[in-house]
């Protein structure tokens, strides 16, 4: 059975071929023909480093996502970041992980500034959805928690912790396939508890309490506590724990789970403990998570409690929460008609894979990240690993500033992204990856 979803996407039909953002490079080449009614390209997104449009691929007509990093080279923990987030996207070989599927050709390494890069184009994204009058069944939930879940264990499995799981950064198509998206904020984990790592990750309402009280150090758990938020969020149609400030965010979690214990806080800094401590002690009240909405039954609600856990030693682990009842139906619907791992049969029975969830099949590398010293360096194996990942055989792609919409496309960012990329470099300053 089909869970679908009616999800209508923006813009109106128009625009000639010869007016699109992207255009073939190679001399000569002619693109096929591409239909007249093509949707015009236009901006559908802001990442925390780059804009996001919807534009044409000349090569087939195929409509495609163009993510623009403007600035790279500004510094040199500015510059590795964008490196990383291009290797992961270019590593990742996974149906719910969003990855590249090209990057256009840069130009000589002197007016080496930015990078483009193509990746799959989703209709909109589980914020929208939820925010949407769009009927959300139990099938549905239960259907992109997987998914959700699905995806990151694939991500876990290879080490990379994402560090900004929430709604806006969970891609979704008109049939209700999902990717997880923008890995600006993405490290490797750090097995070396004593390394500090950046506080200044996730989106608040999606924090981690661990994160919230000033630990030094985090694990993978951040990105189940993020999971479990929007999984609050699905069921109730309203953000779980709404605050204005981090001290308030902290507030909602102990109304709801109650005062941690002094060893479910050992991951806390000093003066976090001490406040909470300070205050008087709040019994859990797990029984409001039943008021979300009728399809908070108890697996949900069991499910919900296991990765709204204080203490992130004891949160559970994503290849335990796909294990759980709740997500079976999620499971059997995903690959029943959904996914690319399964197939049917010309008889029409449906061949199942072998593994539902699949782990990586290595660990993403980041030693190269600490021979890397100098922005020039960066600039210089940023260029070649392009240049690299080019050899396919297929038509490079290239910029056409001739484009009507090149103006808006080149210059809408700026503004954007000037402040949010001098305050998260500012913050990964402290970042034991960065180091």
């Amino acid at each position: 059975m089909s869970v679908s979803m009616s999800l209508v996407q923006g813009g109106a039909a128009g625009g000639a071929p010869q007016g699109a953002i992207l255009a073939a490079a190679a001399p000569y080449y002619q693109p096929p023909a591409v239909p007249q009614d093509v949707q015009p390209d236009r901006p559908i997104g802001y990442g925390a480093f780059g804009v996001v449009w919807a534009v044409t691929d000349p090569r087939d007509g195929r409509r495609v996502a163009l993510k623009k990093l403007p600035n790279v080279f500004q510094s040199l923990v500015s510059s590795k970041r964008v490196f990383r987030e291009l290797k992961m996207l270019c590593f990742f070989k996974h149906e719910n992980v969003l990855s590249a599927l090209d990057i256009l050709q840069p130009p000589h390494l002197d007016f080496f500034q930015e990078i483009y890069v193509i990746t799959e184009l989703l209709q909109s994204d589980l914020h929208k959805i939820i925010v949407s009058p769009q009927h959300l069944s139990a099938d549905h939930i239960k259907v992109f928690l997987y998914q959700i879940l699905r995806g990151l264990k694939y991500l876990h499995s290879a080490r990379i912790l994402h560090r900004d799981i929430k709604p806006g950064n969970l891609l979704v198509n008109s049939n209700c396939v999902l990717k997880i998206c923008d890995f600006g904020l993405a490290r490797v984990e750090e097995p070396d508890q004593t390394k500090h790592m950046t506080q200044e990750v996730v989106t608040q309402y999606y924090r981690a309490p661990e994160i919230l009280m000033g630990a030094r150090h985090y694990s993978s758990a951040v990105d189940v506590w993020s999971v479990g938020c929007i999984f609050g969020e699905l069921l109730g149609r309203r953000i779980l724990f709404q605050a204005q400030n981090p001290v308030q965010q902290l507030d909602l979690i102990t109304e709801l789970l109650g005062t941690p214990s002094r060893e479910d806080m050992r991951h806390a800094c000093g003066g976090a403990r001490s406040h909470m401590l300070r205050r008087a002690p709040k019994p859990p009240s797990f029984s409001a998570l039943y008021t979300l909405s009728s399809h908070a039954t108890h697996d949900a609600v069991h499910l919900l409690c296991q990765m709204l856990v204080f203490d992130p030693d004891k949160r559970i682990s994503v290849t335990d929460a796909l294990a759980h009842p709740y997500l079976d139906e999620g499971r059997l619907r995903y690959h029943s008609c959904m996914c690319k791992c399964c197939f049917t049969t010309p008889a029409g029975m449906r061949q199942y894979t072998n593994d539902f969830e699949p782990s990586a099949g290595q660990a993403f590398d980041d030693l190269w990240e600490r021979k890397l010293t100098s922005v020039q360096q960066v600039k210089e194996e940023m260029h070649k690993f392009i240049a690299e990942q080019l050899q396919t055989g297929r038509v490079p792609l290239c910029i056409n500033p001739q484009s009507a919409a090149f103006k808006s496309f080149a210059s809408r960012d700026q503004l954007q992204n000037s402040s949010t990329a001098r305050n998260t470099a500012a913050a990964e300053t402290n970042d034991g990856s960065m180091k």
